[in-house]
């Protein structure tokens, strides 16, 4: 397939896909399980999750892509990170917040961590992480792909952010957002 077959498949997925893809993609059965992991998984550590689920980027996200010609990899990550910001995920008291982005019109799926894992955990075990979940989502197991990842940071923010007695509890929402 040649790029502009390429580029012209991607505008047209972007375009199709909005907020309510989003919704059918995350039912609120599961958007409830989500939710339940998440306070589950956040009583086991001192960390933050927050899982965010769009249907596609923004056209100035598009528009970057065309006219810079920013590769899409990295304009998924920019869209993750500008996220990240957002949802407040920063905004924790110990700086150990992590998103789970998913973009569905591209399948692709980003893990976000917050400055105080830097020191814990290295960039290329999250790559690794986001490797082995975009397996699941590119098969089409969704419920399995977001699940999976919720797991995985959860083991990671269980070795790496110790609840304590001081340990602010809840500082962000635990419901999945969709865009």
């Amino acid at each position: 397939m040649c790029k502009l077959q390429t580029t012209i498949r991607r505008l047209v997925r972007h375009a199709w896909l909005d907020e309510a893809d989003a919704r059918r993609a995350v039912p609120p059965v599961l958007a409830d399980t989500l939710r339940r992991q998440i306070a589950a998984s956040e009583r086991r550590h001192g960390g933050e999750i927050r899982i965010c689920v769009e249907g596609s980027l923004p056209l100035s996200y598009l528009w970057r892509h065309l006219r810079q010609r920013t590769d899409i990899a990295d304009i998924v990550r920019q869209r993750a990170i500008m996220m990240f910001a957002k949802l407040r995920v920063w905004d924790t008291e110990q700086n150990n917040g992590v998103l789970i982005y998913l973009l569905l019109a591209e399948r692709a799926i980003e893990i976000v961590a917050d400055r105080g894992l830097h020191p814990h955990v290295a960039p290329q075990d999250w790559q690794a992480m986001v490797q082995r979940l975009s397996g699941a989502l590119a098969g089409g197991h969704l419920e399995q792909g977001l699940t999976g990842a919720l797991e995985e940071v959860s083991a990671v923010l269980v070795a790496h952010c110790a609840r304590t007695s001081t340990s602010p509890v809840n500082e962000l929402p635990d419901e999945p957002v969709l865009r």
